[in-house]
């Protein structure tokens, strides 16, 4: 399928992929509209940040997903949806697990119903690899087990089985994108890779950090976005769940220690103890497989580890002052 002079209706536009996926999208000549939650500032989130050119081809529609009239309203003249509307820090989920259910699996709800009424050409619905817990196997593949280790992981599995349900109830063109650990500019603290960055920014040496053993498997924003792009264009991915994996994965510890190189080798990891998921919570490892995507799209990461890195490093320098280094960001 070609996007260009597709209408496309991004969830989450305000959020760190979705702002990057909007504008990739308008890159490829596609309509956009971009659904941002109301707030009474009429701030548009990321999307207040990027190019003007490219802002100015965007149509912003404001609202909550967790609303049914407001979702429908927004489907006007629609084509195609990518819902990353989602409540993701898993710190928060155990104190709001309520919200999560609202969010991610009502909302969700509302965008597929909706996505059926409308008709609409392909629907895709981003996951996350936390559904699959910690790691029975490696590369995990599609056909990993879930398992639910945070209220955030819960929720969303909820909401893939959702879709699959639609999918497979009344043959909605619906695609599960399941992308591992997205990092890359504008990036909120709450993640580790841009936790570790603003405090070593604010020339910090002793960096305040929770458990140091679990491995990731990192994929740098653009990369995850070209997948989104690459799975929308792919007849074969619908009805699929895709996981958006660099098959690479690295500890916290041994990433702390790569972007400390970088920025000041003399800094030191103290445990912070708040920042310690439960024992049983604690995802320990994670290392996807990219199989399936490389087999039914021309995906391809483009981005290096430490490309990735060294362009998150400078875009945080020169936006440091809009995160708070002294507090921990749930």
């Amino acid at each position: 399928m070609r996007l260009c002079g597709k209408n496309i209706l991004v969830t989450g536009a305000d959020g760190f992929i979705g702002s990057h996926l909007v504008e990739a999208l308008i890159d490829e000549g596609a309509k956009v509209k971009a659904f941002v939650y109301y707030n009474s500032l009429n701030t548009w989130g990321w999307l207040d940040t990027i190019d003007k050119t490219k802002l100015q081809e965007i149509e912003v529609f404001s609202g909550d997903i967790r609303d049914h009239n407001c979702v429908r309203e927004a489907f006007n003249k629609v084509d195609i949806i990518f819902h990353l509307a989602a409540l993701i820090a898993i710190p928060y989920s155990y104190h709001a697990p309520e919200s999560y259910v609202d969010t991610n699996i009502k909302g969700t709800l509302n965008i597929l119903e909706a996505s059926r009424d409308y008709n609409l050409e392909r629907v895709l619905v981003t996951s996350t690899s936390e559904v699959y817990g910690t790691a029975q196997y490696i590369p995990i593949d599609e056909k990993h087990p879930y398992q639910g280790q945070s209220p955030y992981s819960a929720s969303k599995i909820g909401a893939d089985r959702l879709t699959e349900a639609f999918c497979r109830s009344y043959n909605l063109p619906t695609t599960i994108v399941r992308p591992f650990n997205t990092y890359g500019p504008r990036q909120s603290a709450r993640a580790v890779i841009p936790t570790i960055i603003t405090q070593l920014l604010a020339g910090k040496k002793e960096i305040k950090l929770g458990n140091l053993t679990p491995t990731r498997d990192f994929n740098y924003v653009k990369d995850t976005v070209a997948g989104f792009i690459s799975i929308a264009k792919a007849d074969a991915a619908i009805g699929e769940e895709i996981n958006i994996a660099s098959q690479k994965e690295i500890s916290v510890k041994d990433i702390f220690e790569e972007i400390s190189r970088q920025l000041n080798p003399e800094a030191r990891i103290i445990t912070d103890d708040i920042r310690l998921r439960p024992d049983k919570s604690e995802v320990n490892r994670l290392l996807g497989s990219n199989s399936k995507i490389r087999a039914l799209t021309e995906w391809t990461p483009k981005y290096s580890l430490s490309a990735g890195l060294k362009e998150t490093i400078e875009w945080l320098q020169h936006n440091i002052n809009r995160y708070k280094t002294d507090i921990f960001n749930m």
